[in-house]
């Protein structure tokens, strides 16, 4: 089980569920709610944050294998790796973040990595749930009624105040259950 120094809950799903999507909505609530939120979030292709011909482009494209830019209302840092090397673990990436600054770490994604996650499901995809393997799985959202292979919360995915329920109640537990550790 990875642990993080703060509470720590994932969303997995099959691609194209809407998994950003749902953060993008739950995110300000949680805010609303007085939380501090970060996100890691998992990339299956390549990306760039900064663009051609900013300056943060031009030091990374020049060979800085660590940029941070930095201004009063923003930091950001962009860390490049081998063209060869293996895809970070998530215990790499949380030991980026900075705990002092939140209250929550959500995780997209990393669909095999062994932590607390929400499934989101839709029915209408036709994929498999994939609860039924994954025991980190503590709940799902769907679209629609469903059969779950397992006793968890079932939750509805379009019910993003209830959503928030769930998510602040589970980072509740779990802010008590790291106090008691």
């Amino acid at each position: 089980m990875i642990h993080a120094p703060l509470p720590m809950l994932g969303f997995c799903a099959w691609s194209g569920t809407g998994k950003t999507t749902l953060l993008g909505q739950l995110i300000p609530l949680l805010r609303a709610q007085g939380l501090r939120i970060g996100v890691i979030k998992h990339a299956h292709h390549g990306f760039d944050l900064d663009r051609p011909g900013k300056d943060s482009w031009t030091l990374r494209k020049a060979g800085s294998v660590q940029t941070i830019v930095a201004s009063r209302r923003r930091v950001a840092c962009i860390l490049e790796r081998e063209e060869d090397a293996e895809e970070p673990s998530l215990e790499e990436l949380i030991a980026i973040v900075d705990p002092r600054r939140l209250d929550l770490l959500l995780v997209e994604g990393f669909k095999q990595a062994v932590f607390p996650k929400i499934e989101l499901h839709r029915p209408s995809m036709g994929r498999p749930l994939l609860c039924g393997r994954m025991p980190q799985i503590i709940a799902v959202a769907s679209d629609a009624p469903i059969d779950l292979p397992r006793t968890l919360p079932l939750l509805d995915l379009n019910d993003h105040r209830a959503l928030c329920r769930f998510v602040t109640d589970y980072c509740n537990d779990e802010a008590l259950r790291q106090v008691a550790r």
